[in-house]
């Protein structure tokens, strides 16, 4: 069997999942080429990956090599221009999450998939997470009823360093963090539910971060940088209270659910620690999760049937790999979906959906917390 040839725009950060197929154990991957505007992330590719790989400061020139699939892990306001091109060139997609940073440009993503016959997939890899994977087990049981509620509350312990010192922190770059960090929570929602999300409401405002510092500051020049805990414990540089930071770091958001479900997801990111926290609530029980301590309670109520005759406690295993495991589990199925044709744990359409999704509660958002339907998917992706 040839190996797929892949190559990767975005070498750095989110791009490091490259090493998986590179390291696939059924050598059934190469990772042959790279394109990144940063030279020295390129030569770091190289040097980690493939000494002989093709790196360009110009994606277009990726395209052209003899490569069958392209991994899009740049800055998410790229996406829509990488992958688009990638598809058009004729070849199979990898794209991080979120698919686009608005509706409008994951359906031209949606479009060019379509046109082009070839693969595309999303990366959600919550969806490969043990954690995630034993409370859908548990919620697919039927155990606790028929599902009706979802509570989600997302303590970004990190959320300084990891969205306000770049470029994550302006709605240019990134819409807002409903979309780069909580896309995986809504589709979460939506792979475990089943359903996708009609109607947000939401609230949310810049209550920590942003402020009325240079937007050219950075921490090491920054006269506060001793005593500033921000700069204390930063790996990226650009002020956090610079002024043109205008992306919401604490997000309420009510979601009415196809079926009748609704959920809810509080998105925070100036708490002291750093986990998800999950409930889904059914006629018959609620199963909850607990991060930190790596467990799954399910608790049953009165229904006069075997179910509720002991609660349960879920000991989730630990997984080797990059995000809990997943990182290796979501490359191998994007192996499998080109070379076999399997069917993605995470479909183009769940991508566009949590998208719309964000986007929507942005709206809401900023107009007063008004309700906002999700706009309809293109018809012909209805059976995807």
């Amino acid at each position: 069997m040839k190996p797929i040839r892949i190559g990767v725009i975005g070498v750095s950060g989110r791009g490091g999942i490259a090493r998986h197929w590179q390291e696939d154990p059924q050598g059934r991957a190469v990772v042959v080429a790279g394109a990144d505007i940063n030279e020295a992330h390129l030569a770091d590719f190289r040097q980690r990956l493939n000494p002989n790989a093709f790196v360009t400061t110009d994606y277009r020139r990726l395209l052209e090599q003899d490569i069958d699939a392209v991994a899009v892990t740049s800055p998410d306001f790229t996406h829509e221009t990488y992958a688009v091109a990638a598809l058009e060139a004729g070849k199979h997609v990898f794209c991080e999450k979120p698919l686009a940073i608005t509706t409008a440009g994951c359906d031209r993503i949606l479009e060019a998939w379509r046109r082009s016959g070839k693969h595309l997939m999303v990366g959600f890899n919550m969806r490969y997470m043990n954690m995630f994977r034993t409370m859908k087990e548990i919620v697919d049981s039927g155990v606790i009823g028929e599902l009706k509620a979802v509570w989600v509350r997302h303590f970004v312990g990190m959320g300084g360093d990891f969205y306000y010192h770049d470029w994550h922190a302006t709605r240019a770059n990134a819409t807002s963090l409903l979309l780069q960090k909580g896309s995986h929570d809504i589709d979460v929602i939506h792979w475990i539910t089943g359903q996708y999300t009609k109607r947000v409401a939401a609230f949310g405002s810049l209550d920590f971060f942003g402020g009325d510092r240079p937007n050219d500051l950075t921490c090491p020049t920054c006269p506060d940088k001793n005593t500033c805990p921000e700069a204390l414990f930063a790996t990226r540089t650009q002020c956090c209270f610079r002024q043109e930071v205008d992306v919401e770091d604490n997000n309420m958001v009510i979601m009415e659910l196809e079926g009748g479900i609704k959920a809810s997801y509080l998105q925070c990111h100036f708490t002291p620690d750093y986990h998800r926290n999950y409930t889904f609530i059914g006629t018959e029980g609620r199963v909850e999760n607990s991060e930190p301590e790596g467990k799954v309670w399910v608790k049953t109520r009165w229904t006069n049937h075997w179910k509720e005759l002991a609660d349960r406690t879920y000991e989730v295993k630990k997984a080797v790999g990059g995000h809990g495991g997943a990182d290796p589990v979501i490359c191998a199925d994007f192996l499998d979906m080109v070379l076999e044709g399997k069917e993605p744990l995470a479909t183009p359409l769940a991508g566009r959906m949590s998208v719309a999704t964000g986007c929507a509660a942005a709206e809401s958002m900023r107009h007063g917390g008004q309700p906002v339907d999700i706009p309809p998917a293109p018809a012909w992706t209805r059976g995807s």
